[in-house]
């Protein structure tokens, strides 16, 4: 956590954040490329984050999102959280229609393999991934979808 991470708590907690999603993403995948992977608004922010790349389920076409993550048991925590807005995110469909993925963790790429967690096991890890980002609660209940968690793990 950083100096910062209160403020970005703080930010991520408006209801209208949504909304913003898409310019929030354009932002920082701009900031990355410029950076060359070096430095992102979550970084600023003092929040661990990745780079996820899945091909698009249609398309075939690679999608680069940057992502909140909980490093965890060797692997790493995402949720398809999207602020919690009512539709569930892209990277997220595509994500389930692949068998594996890219990831950018700390300037190093990787090829991950996922796992989409339920029952008790995505409750554990909803409680771990909280401690990180603690308006996933609020994402939960501004939603009526069971929001997402995935456990990527290299492959």
């Amino acid at each position: 956590m950083g100096l910062l991470t209160p403020l970005a708590v703080r930010i991520g907690s408006f209801s209208w954040m949504p909304k913003l999603l898409p310019q929030i993403t354009w932002t920082d995948t701009k900031l990355q490329q410029l950076s060359r992977g070096r430095v992102s608004i979550l970084d600023v922010a003092g929040l661990p984050n990745l780079m996820l790349t899945v091909p698009g389920r249609k398309s075939g076409i690679p999608r680069t999102t940057p992502l909140l993550c909980v490093p965890h048991q060797g692997g790493y925590l995402i949720a398809g959280s999207y602020f919690g807005g009512p539709k569930l995110p892209a990277w997220a469909t595509n994500l389930r229609a692949a068998e594996t993925a890219k990831v950018r963790y700390r300037g190093r790429e990787q090829t991950v393999v996922w796992r989409e967690l339920e029952g008790e096991e995505r409750a554990r890890a909803w409680d771990v991934m909280n401690v990180t980002w603690p308006n996933y609660a609020m994402y939960a209940e501004r939603t009526d979808r069971l929001i997402p968690v995935f456990l990527l793990t290299p492959a």
